[in-house]
C-alpha cells in the first residue's frame, strides 16, 4: 500500500474505509443475525443511493441533450425530422455503442484501483482510455462522413438518406466530444465524485436549449446548425469536466499530469477496452436493429412510429437503469479493489432487490397509463392504438431492465467483460434476433413479434447473469482485482510500488 502520508491525504469516501472493513468482519461471522444484516443491507443502500441518484441524473440529462436537438429539428420540417431520426437511431446508436462500451474499462480498472487506493494508477488509466477512444472515434467519424450509402443499405428513401448523411457530418465533433467525455466521466465516478458531474451536465443542457432555440428559429441555421449546436455543446462538457479533473482539489491524488506512461500497455488495456466495447455495443445495437427492421414490415409506417414510442419511454426506464448499474459496478469495483468479498456480494444482493422494487413499480405505472402515455406523441388514433396494444410487451422489457442492465453493471466492476460478450451474441444474435424475424415477417404478428424476439434474447441473457453471478465465488473476485492491478503497476514500469506486502 502507498505510505501512510499518501493515505491520509487520498480522496477516501467515507465508506471504503472502517465501516467497510467492519462490514466485512460482519459478514463473515455467518450465520449473520437478520438485525445485523438488516442493518448493513440500509447501510449498503444508502451507499448505492449517494452514488446513482447523480449517476442517473447524468444518463438522463446526457439522453436528453440528442433528444432536445432532435425536437427543434422537428421544427424545421419533416424530412429533416426523419433524416435526424434515422441518424440517430442507425448512425448515433451504433457509436454510442462502442464509446460507452470502451469507456467501462474505466470502470473496471480505475473502480477496483480506488478500492485498492492505487491512486496513481488511474489517472495514467483515465489517459490511456482517451488515447485509445479518441483513435476509435476518428475512425468511426469517416462513417459519419459517408452515411449516406448506409442509410440507402437499410431501406432509407434518396432524400432521407441525404438529410441523415447531412445532419451525421454535423455530429463528427459531437462524436469526438463524446469520445473524450466518457472515459473522464468513468474516472470520475470511479472514485465517487458523481454529484459535479450532474451539475455540470444539467448546466451544459440548459444552455444547449438556448443556442438551439437560436440557432433554429432566431437564425434559422437549419439541420446542419442543428447538429453543430449539439457538437458544440458537448465540447463544453468535455471542457468542464477537463478543467474540474485538472483543477479540482478532489482529484489531486488521481491526477498527477499527462504523462508519458498512458503510451505503455496500451495493448493490454485496449483488450479489455475493445471487450468492454462488444458488451455493450451489442446490447445498444440489438436494440436498434430490431426498430430498423421494423421499417421492412408491411404497413411499415404505423409499425415503426407504434415501436419508437414504446422503444423512447423503454430507453428513460433504460437510461434510469443504466445510472444505477453505473453506481453498482463502482461499489463492486472499490469494494474487491479493498479486498471486502462479501460486502461486495451484499451490494449486488442490495442493488439488485432495488432495481426489481423499482421495474414493478415502473411497470404497473405504465400497465395503469397505457393510454396517456399512447396519446403524447400522437393524435393519430391509429397510432395510439397500436402503441396500447405493445404496451404490455413495453411492461415486460421494463421488468426485465430491472435485473438485467444492474446484473451488467456488477459484470463490469468485475471485469467479466469477455464472458457477458459471449452471453450477448449467444442470447441476443443466436437466439433473440431470428425468433423475432421469424415472428415478425412469417407470422401475423408483426411489430409484436420482433419485439418478442427482443424480450426473448434479454430474457435469455438476464438468466446467464443470474446463473454466472450466483455461482461467483467473490474470494476469487478479490484475487483477480489484485492480479489485474499488479498487471497494471507492471505495465508503468513499477511506479505505483505494488508488491506483494501491499496486498
Amino acid at each position: 500500500m502507498e505510505g501512510d502520508g499518501d493515505a491520509a491525504t487520498a480522496p477516501l469516501l467515507d465508506f471504503i474505509d472502517d465501516q467497510s472493513a467492519a462490514s466485512e468482519e460482519l459478514l463473515r461471522r455467518e450465520p449473520v443475525p437478520f438485525d445485523v444484516l438488516s442493518r448493513l443491507a440500509f447501510w449498503e443502500a444508502g451507499n448505492l443511493w449517494r452514488i446513482s441518484w447523480a449517476s442517473i441524473l447524468i444518463t438522463l440529462f446526457s439522453f436528453t441533450l440528442s433528444l432536445v436537438t432532435q425536437m427543434f429539428v422537428g421544427h424545421i420540417g419533416e424530412l429533416e425530422l426523419a433524416g435526424a431520426s434515422i441518424t440517430n437511431i442507425g448512425i448515433q446508436g451504433l457509436a454510442y455503442g462502442v464509446m460507452l462500451g470502451m469507456s467501462t474499462a474505466v470502470q473496471t480498472v480505475c473502480g477496483q484501483a480506488y478500492g485498492a487506493r492505487r491512486y496513481r494508477v488511474m489517472g495514467v488509466v483515465c489517459q490511456r482510455a482517451l488515447v485509445l477512444q479518441f483513435v476509435t472515434a476518428v475512425a468511426i467519424a469517416f462513417f459519419y462522413w459517408y452515411s449516406g450509402p448506409f442509410l440507402r443499405l437499410i431501406g432509407q428513401a434518396e432524400d432521407v438518406a441525404v438529410a441523415g448523411q447531412l445532419y451525421a457530418r454535423g455530429l463528427v465533433p459531437q462524436l469526438l466530444a463524446f469520445a473524450l467525455f466518457c472515459p473522464m466521466q468513468r474516472f470520475l465516478q470511479a472514485q465517487n465524485i458523481v454529484n459535479p458531474v450532474a451539475y455540470m451536465v444539467l448546466a451544459v443542457l440548459v444552455f444547449h436549449v438556448f443556442i438551439s432555440w437560436l440557432a433554429v428559429f432566431v437564425l434559422s441555421f437549419g439541420l446542419l446548425g442543428a447538429a453543430l449546436t449539439l457538437s458544440f455543446s458537448w465540447w463544453v462538457l468535455v471542457a468542464l469536466t477537463w478543467a474540474y479533473i485538472i483543477w479540482s482539489p478532489a482529484c489531486k491524488e488521481t491526477w498527477t499530469g499527462l504523462s508519458m506512461l498512458a503510451f505503455r500497455g496500451l495493448w493490454g488495456y485496449a483488450k479489455l477496452a475493445f471487450a468492454s466495447a462488444v458488451m455493450l455495443a451489442l446490447e445498444v445495437w440489438y436494440v436498434q436493429g430490431f426498430v430498423l427492421l421494423t421499417g421492412f414490415l408491411p404497413n411499415s409506417e404505423i409499425a415503426l412510429d407504434s415501436l419508437s414510442i414504446c422503444i423512447n419511454y423503454w430507453n428513460w426506464d433504460f437510461q434510469i437503469m443504466l445510472g444505477l448499474s453505473y453506481a453498482a459496478s463502482i461499489r463492486v469495483g472499490n469494494e474487491l479493489g479493498a479486498g471486502h468479498p462479501k460486502v461486495a456480494r451484499l451490494s449486488v444482493m442490495v442493488v439488485v432487490t432495488a432495481s426489481i422494487a423499482f421495474s414493478i413499480l415502473a411497470t404497473i405505472v405504465v400497465m395503469a397509463l397505457r393510454y396517456p402515455l399512447s396519446t403524447l406523441y400522437t393524435s393519430s388514433t391509429t397510432v395510439i392504438e397500436a402503441v396500447i396494444a405493445l404496451m404490455p410487451l413495453l411492461a415486460i422489457s421494463i421488468f426485465l431492465n430491472g435485473i438485467q442492465p444492474i446484473l451488467s453493471g456488477v459484470a463490469v466492476g468485475s471485469g467479466w467483460q469477455v464472458i457477458v460478450a459471449y452471453v450477448n451474441v449467444g442470447a441476443y444474435y443466436i437466439i433473440g434476433l431470428p425468433i423475432g424475424c421469424v415472428l415478425g415477417f412469417k407470422t401475423s404478428l408483426g411489430a409484436a413479434g420482433i419485439w418478442w424476439g427482443l424480450i426473448i434474447g434479454v430474457a435469455v441473457q438476464t438468466v446467464a447473469l443470474i446463473v454466472i453471478t450466483a455461482r461467483t465465488n467473490w474470494d476469487s473476485e478479490v484475487e483477480k482485482a489484485i492480479q489485474r492491478l499488479r498487471r497494471t503497476a507492471a505495465d508503468e514500469g513499477g511506479v505505483l510500488g505494488v508488491d506483494d506486502d501491499d496486498v
